[in-house]
């Protein structure tokens, strides 16, 4: 077979590591995007902290060194010192994100109509450092008088304890863990031994090995045995799954008591923690949010700030261009090497201080954009005034991609007068009433909420009836949407809402 040469013209996409780094920045929240600078700070010896007032425009022209200027892009800035809304475009929309990014890099909108915003159901939480668990529980077993086999099982239980505070793990596969790592030959006894004595331990309710006995465990431990938590302890060994059902006439028939009592019962056992071992953590995890954008109304018009926070100004070290140019005028081996490092150490930290202007460039053009779409909602703090809003609204206003978009607004918090909230919370699909006019189903959400606040808890709505209530108010909306909107809500089914 004869070898044959032809020419063939392919268009391809490649994205520039600029551009990667833009986008990498681009969906970090205030506190990450400090933590962020630090590391860059920290690897990159050619970017240093600008401690001059310099401004903005001074610090991101790069006109220190002719040889900085060779490695750094081009960007045009307009009067204000922000990236030109065209460079900008070019930068975030030369093409589509998700091809080159994998599933873990994009965030949870969908890139559609119907995209993700505050009716899908999703969980944020701000995430801090607390006293690790394991380590005091090993602390208060290393007090206990036990053998040294015993405190090996101990250790080894606690570190099958998971975050719940739970062991979930069957005793006698452990058996088979310790004979295996540890070469004990011990009983399933030899362990509920052991694991009595850790759930001693504080918290209470610590090691259980289901709801069942985790809340046993906190009640038995009670200082004083009132008749409420005797009749408790009796409910949760031998009626636990009528109260998990809150089947309450079938306990009120078994113990023979009245509606106060079994009150009271309830109220014991439901001030007990079904996982204990958050406990610990819980006053960290009460951390104050750090806002990224701050709208303030003077006048009533809404006004718009970026949080900078605690961000440093950064340039690129002088010492390094100067280093740079020496090692460019020698002919060594070895100084060229040093130039190539040092060259791109400098190109590096360039495309670093870039990404950041266009970063801010970015989500100010975005938010501005937002606060225009839902300038009534700023203005007033009413809810009824959001704008149905989804992210190929803002995207075919500003001109860009839905993915650069679904980046700005992931994991944002704005401070408002009204509150402090997260960005794409303010996304929200619509829905028609019947008289025509387009709303929120955040606003159908509020009603449902005030539905379900104001409803008998003796007789609490059924999916059925808060639906058929909701029609009557002129929204047209299915059982199955009214059922996931409430679990949005982490409202529980009517059956699960009734009380004595």
């Amino acid at each position: 077979m004869a070898l044959k040469q032809s020419q063939q013209l392919k268009l391809s996409q490649k994205l520039l590591p600029q551009q990667i780094l833009l986008m990498k920045l681009l969906q970090l929240p205030t506190l990450a995007l400090e933590e962020r600078i630090k590391e860059e700070l920290e690897e990159n010896p050619a970017l240093e902290e600008d401690l001059n007032d310099t401004t903005d425009e001074e610090l991101y022209s790069n006109e220190d060194s002719d040889d900085n200027s060779e490695v750094a892009n081009e960007i045009e800035y307009d009067d204000n010192g922000d990236v030109k809304e065209d460079e900008l475009k070019k930068i975030t929309d030369e093409v589509g994100m998700e091809d080159y990014m994998g599933d873990e890099e994009m965030d949870s909108y969908k890139y559609e109509v119907v995209n993700k915003g505050a009716d899908d159901e999703s969980r944020d939480f701000v995430v801090v450092d607390g006293i690790d668990l394991q380590e005091n529980l090993i602390q208060q077993l290393g007090l206990k008088d036990i053998t040294e086999e015993e405190y090996t099982i101990g250790n080894y239980l606690i570190g099958c304890i998971d975050e719940d505070g739970y062991i979930r793990r069957e005793l006698d596969l452990i058996v088979d863990d310790l004979a295996f790592n540890y070469n004990l030959n011990v009983q399933v006894a030899d362990l509920e031994k052991v694991l009595k004595t850790i759930q001693s331990f504080d918290p209470p309710g610590i090691g259980a090995r289901n709801l069942q006995e985790c809340l046993l465990i906190q009640l038995e431990r009670k200082p004083h045995k009132t008749r409420e938590i005797i009749l408790a302890i009796e409910v949760i060994n031998h009626q636990m799954e009528e109260f998990s059902k809150k089947h309450y006439d079938k306990i009120l028939r078994r113990l023979e008591i009245d509606n106060e009592e079994l009150k009271e019962v309830i109220s014991e056992i439901t001030h007990l923690d079904p996982r204990p071992g958050n406990s610990e953590n819980k006053e960290a995890t009460s951390s104050a949010v750090v806002p990224d954008f701050i709208v303030a109304v003077n006048d009533g018009k809404p006004e718009l700030s970026i949080n900078g926070r605690n961000l440093p100004d950064l340039k690129i070290s002088k010492d390094y261009q100067e280093m740079l140019k020496e090692y460019s005028r020698s002919k060594d081996k070895s100084s060229k090497e040093a130039s190539g490092f040092i060259k791109n150490k400098i190109e590096s930290a360039s495309w670093f201080i870039e990404a950041l202007q266009q970063r801010y460039a970015t989500l100010s053009i975005c938010m501005k954009c937002i606060l225009e779409y839902q300038n009534d909602y700023f203005a007033t703090g009413d809810e009824n005034k959001l704008r149905p809003m989804i992210l190929k609204d803002i995207a075919n206003r500003v001109g860009m991609d839905l993915s650069t978009i679904s980046r700005m607004a992931n994991s944002k918090y704005v401070q408002t007068p009204y509150g402090t909230f997260l960005l794409k919370t303010l996304f929200s699909e619509s829905m028609s009433t019947d008289s025509g006019e387009e709303v929120s189903s955040r606003e159908i959400k509020n009603i449902l909420k005030d539905l379900v606040g104001n409803e008998d808890k003796k007789h609490p709505l059924t999916d059925d009836e808060l639906c058929a209530k909701l029609n009557e108010k002129g929204y047209n909306i299915a059982r199955r949407t009214v059922a996931k909107y409430r679990e949005q809500l982490d409202i529980p089914v009517g059956r699960m809402r009734k009380e004595i």
